[in-house]
């Protein structure tokens, strides 16, 4: 009986502080999600002012990558770490009918913004520049756009070659590259 008692603590010690649990609308809701009224140009502003990247996350219900994606990768305390200490992660609707502000100053729907940025896949990330032009809609000026649910390595990786501004200059390393070369140092026990 003790043994079982031991077994089932370790179970829910084991068990992530960061679980993302549903909300209302389906969406997975986290510690680090910005509680925001969906204006983007406000948002940019009190990312500034943290000293962070705005950095937009498109999702929808039943989505069964948008949960892989919060239970493994968004699990990875390197992962968790650029979304609590680097970026200002704000959630969005694919379907949402909640009316937001895009990054040029257009009110809209949260669907109606997905469809203007080209958001056909859950989950998107999208990482906004360090300076934003409020003239343009966020994708025209977004630094990288990365669709889809993707393992921890890789989600770390686009994050630190954004917050590094490596796209600056792609001429020698683009994403590709650098994530290649991540994951060969990686192997080759260089990084942890």
């Amino acid at each position: 009986m003790k043994k079982m008692i031991t077994a089932l603590c370790a179970v829910f010690i084991a068990v992530p502080v960061w679980a993302a649990e549903l909300g209302d609308d389906g969406l997975h809701k986290t510690e680090w999600f910005r509680d925001t009224f969906k204006d983007l140009q406000e948002d940019y502003e009190e990312a500034k002012s943290e000293g962070k990247r705005l950095l937009i996350i498109v999702e929808q219900r039943g989505c069964i990558y948008c949960k892989d994606m919060h239970e493994r990768a968004f699990m990875d305390p390197r992962v968790q770490k650029h979304l609590t200490e680097t970026y200002y992660p704000v959630q969005l609707d694919l379907h949402g009918a909640n009316e937001m502000v895009d990054t040029d100053g257009e009110t809209l729907e949260e669907r109606e913004a997905a469809r203007k940025w080209g958001v056909m896949f859950t989950p998107t990330m999208i990482f906004m520049p360090p300076e934003i032009d409020f003239e343009k809609p966020a994708t025209r000026q977004a630094v990288a756009v990365m669709p889809g649910a993707f393992m921890s390595g890789t989600t770390y990786d686009i994050m630190t070659w954004v917050s590094e501004e490596r796209y600056l200059d792609q001429s020698e390393e683009d994403f590709q590259r650098y994530h290649g070369r991540m994951i060969r140092e990686r192997n080759d026990g260089k990084t942890d």
